[in-house]
Order: structure tokens, then C-alpha cells, then sequence
């Protein structure tokens, strides 16, 4: 049996909202259950054992309770939750068709949640999705995803408490085929709102 590698550790949609959940918070299985109670027991502690196999989540506490100990999780290194530039390089086409695939999955995952929960308000929410094309050089984009990156930095630390949902904010930067003539930049970014 092969090792799953990190790519697909942490690209499965179970998986990468418990990532999303122990960002900022330290977190019992419980406490996860209760988060997402959507998924099964069973299988969201089949997944949590996968994460903290793979190095991507920790144990940081252990906490006696009734005769059995809770575990508590958290990321040490956020860094483990993502996929590096070194990894990356080594997928082939098709690999990276998929992870494509699976990333537009989990989004696809997290708005169908929002829609199912009842009487929703979109605008009230927030919910919004869009996409535009930018022309620009090499160097104005290493600038607009540094200024992009500087405004993310501003929230990303930001811990869950009473008057605070957890939002759900997605970038894609495609660059259009190197063979067109024209030449140019396409950015898409999608934006959903979910508890």
C-alpha cells in the first residue's frame, strides 16, 4: 500500500474543514463533532487520525474526562496545512487537474451547506461571487498578491468569538495561455458566507 501524500491528506473535504476549524483554535473531538454535524462520528475521527498521522494537526493536551481522556488538537505549524511550492512542481497534469477539482469540490461543499440551512439572505450575508480579468506585468502582480496578502494578514489571526461567523473567502489567479496573442491575466475570486 502506497503512502498518501500530503497533497491528499489535507485535499479531502472532510479533512480540510477540520483544518480550517483548528487554524486559529485549540479543539476537541467533541468540540469538532459539534462544529460538523454533518458528518458522521466515526468517520470524522477516522479523519482526524489521518491528520495527525500525516503531522498536519497535534495533540497539544490531553484532558482526563469520566474514565476515558480527551484529546486536544491544534496546528502547530500552519505551514504543514498547506501545500508547498516543492510539492506542487511535482505533479503532473492530471494531478493537477484533480487538485483543482477537489478545491473547487470543497468550495462547491461549503456553499451547498449555506444553501441548505433554511431562510437564507444573501445580501444580509454577504454572499457574493465574482470574477474578472486584470491585465498585468510580472511585477504588478507580485505586488497586487503582496497587497492582497497584507489585507488577508489583517483577519486571518482573528479567533472565533460571539459575533463572528466564519466566512469563507477563495482566490484563483489563472493566467491565460501563453500562446494567445492579446495577452493579459484572468483573476476569479469567490466569496461565501457559512456558520
Amino acid at each position: 500500500m502506497t503512502k498518501e501524500s500530503t497533497v491528499d491528506v489535507i485535499l479531502h473535504p472532510v479533512r480540510m474543514r477540520i483544518i480550517q476549524y483548528l487554524l486559529n483554535q485549540q479543539l476537541t473531538a467533541q468540540q469538532l463533532k459539534e462544529l460538523l454535524p454533518d458528518i458522521p462520528q466515526a468517520s470524522l475521527y477516522r479523519h482526524i487520525k489521518k491528520l495527525a498521522e500525516a503531522e498536519v494537526i497535534h495533540i497539544i493536551d490531553e484532558i482526563p474526562n469520566r474514565g476515558t481522556v480527551e484529546k486536544v488538537y491544534s496546528i502547530h505549524n500552519p505551514s504543514k496545512a498547506i501545500i508547498g511550492p516543492e510539492e506542487i512542481k511535482k505533479l503532473s497534469k492530471d494531478e493537477h487537474m484533480g487538485l483543482f477539482i477537489k478545491f473547487l469540490a470543497n468550495l462547491m461543499g461549503e456553499y451547498e451547506r449555506y444553501l441548505n440551512q433554511g431562510t437564507i439572505d444573501l445580501a444580509k450575508d454577504g454572499v457574493s461571487f465574482r470574477q474578472a480579468s486584470l491585465y498585468l506585468s510580472d511585477e504588478e502582480l507580485t505586488e497586487f498578491v503582496r497587497d492582497l496578502t497584507a489585507v488577508y494578514a489583517k483577519v486571518t489571526q482573528n479567533m472565533p468569538q460571539k459575533g463572528r461567523k466564519r466566512r469563507t473567502l477563495a482566490t484563483i489567479s489563472i493566467p491565460e495561455p501563453k500562446n494567445n496573442t492579446i495577452g493579459g491575466s484572468e483573476y476569479g475570486e469567490r466569496s461565501n458566507d457559512s456558520k
